[in-house]
């Protein structure tokens, strides 16, 4: 599958049709800016890739797959409360839209304030904020798909970090989706970043697989990829 100008993301398949879909794809999308699957699949499409083409194939991201197995509240939770965001909201949350794009290094296809929109017309981000009112983390939440949401983005702007608001509203906006009565909770973390994926399995939830994002690159020129919204 794939929505230019995103990776293609691909299920499971092994070598020999990583080869023969790298074959097809030269002819159809050759500005292809990468691959996104299960690590397996990522790294033989990646190498079919590099034979066919002569491109540069380097790791983008490594991220783990987990979904949400009995939430577990925080031990100590931060002084304040979670609320959905609304128009109020909009300027907040298309800043911390494209603060939390550059912090994970990608380019979404859709601005801050289209994305802030769309979230917000659905309530699809929940606000952590202070006894006074401040917002100081958001945790976001995709639209309910076979009985499933993704948590997506979790985002603490870095001069609050380290006071436990992401854990917060990330068990929030879980218990939320849980209480609206979604079957499966899910996310995806960054693997090099261990503080998240511990913050998460404290909540609750366990892994269960590992998908590696690979970028293209033409001669000295890398391919730009973007970011799912």
């Amino acid at each position: 599958m794939r929505t230019p100008p995103h990776r293609v993301v691909l299920s499971p398949l092994g070598p020999e049709a990583a080869d023969a879909l790298a074959a097809r794809l030269v002819d159809v999308s050759p500005e292809l800016p990468g691959v996104g699957a299960h690590h397996a699949a990522a790294e033989a499409f990646a190498r079919a890739w590099e034979r066919r083409t002569g491109a540069r194939v380097s790791v983008g991201v490594r991220q783990r797959l987990y979904r949400l197995g009995t939430l577990t509240p925080l031990d100590a939770a931060p002084a304040g409360r979670a609320r959905v965001a609304t128009a109020a909201d909009r300027a907040l949350l298309a800043r911390w839209h494209d603060e939390f794009g550059e912090a994970v290094g990608a380019r979404s296809a859709m601005d801050g304030g289209a994305w802030a929109d769309t979230r917000i017309a659905y309530g699809g981000v929940t606000l952590w904020e202070t006894a006074d009112g401040v917002p100081v983390a958001m945790a976001g939440v995709t639209p309910r798909v076979a009985g499933q949401v993704r948590v997506a983005p979790v985002y603490t702007p870095a001069e609050q970090r380290g006071r436990g608001y992401g854990g917060a509203v990330t068990a929030a906006v879980t218990r939320a989706a849980l209480d609206a009565g979604v079957a499966e909770v899910l996310l995806f973390t960054d693997l090099a970043n261990p503080t998240s994926n511990g913050l998460y399995q404290r909540i609750g939830y366990r892994a269960v697989e590992d998908f590696t994002q690979y970028d293209f690159h033409r001669g000295d020129a890398a391919v730009t990829a973007t970011a799912a919204p």
